[in-house]
């Protein structure tokens, strides 16, 4: 249940923070402020499929490097608050920063442009009922528009401006979350909210 309710908790955060991303962008650029729902789901989609596998690998980090891993202690000595592992806080911080960043990079690039492929020409849908019934109407989804040269293009020209731009924001997330922050499920939900600030870059990211 509990990776359940992450992953509806990151679903809601990922659509309020590509709606977050349009208004934002309509308002630099003076247009209508009316929300196209059609990229609003394809980023809710992502998120879905996207936070069970994130769960596991920040419940995995936990278990192989518990922030306060117990020590053994004689029957007469009173049980103690096992003390913050800053080796293991360490470990989780650069394993998280490195190859957790990487792998949710291409993945993001892979599955939300491919989505895009897959649906395009997806038209613009400012109604959410519409919007839904187009997206699981026969033939939107189409696996034959997607090209796969293209994705790897794309994934290679996004990689670093993301990863860059997430040097400059998660590591303070992660550090906070892995030195006060004591279960997985917690931390997938101060995620999720630090999400929204990085879902609105992503949404426009995925705009372009």
């Amino acid at each position: 249940m509990a990776i359940l309710s992450a992953t509806l908790q990151a679903a809601f955060l990922a659509a309020a923070s590509n709606v977050l991303a349009q208004l934002i962008t309509a308002s630099r650029t003076k247009t209508s402020l009316a929300i196209d729902w059609i990229p609003v789901l394809q980023f809710t989609i992502f998120s879905i499929v996207n936070t069970p596998p994130n769960y596991l690998w920040q419940d995995y980090l936990e278990s192989a490097f518990p922030a306060r891993p117990r020590r053994r202690h004689a029957s007469s000595e009173p049980a103690r608050r096992p003390s913050l592992s800053l080796i293991n806080t360490l470990a989780k911080f650069v394993l998280d920063q490195t190859v957790g960043a990487a792998v949710n990079t291409v993945l993001f690039s892979f599955f939300v442009h491919g989505l895009q492929d897959a649906m395009a020409p997806a038209p613009r849908i400012t109604s959410l009922s519409a919007a839904l019934a187009y997206s699981t109407g026969p033939g939107a989804i189409d696996l034959q528009r997607v090209h796969a040269a293209r994705l790897v293009a794309i994934a290679r020209a996004e990689f670093w401006p993301i990863i860059n731009a997430g040097m400059r924001f998660w590591p303070l997330v992660s550090l906070l979350n892995f030195t006060l922050v004591k279960t997985v499920h917690a931390r997938n939900l101060v995620g999720a909210l630090a999400g929204v600030a990085w879902g609105v870059y992503m949404s426009i990211v995925a705009a372009r």
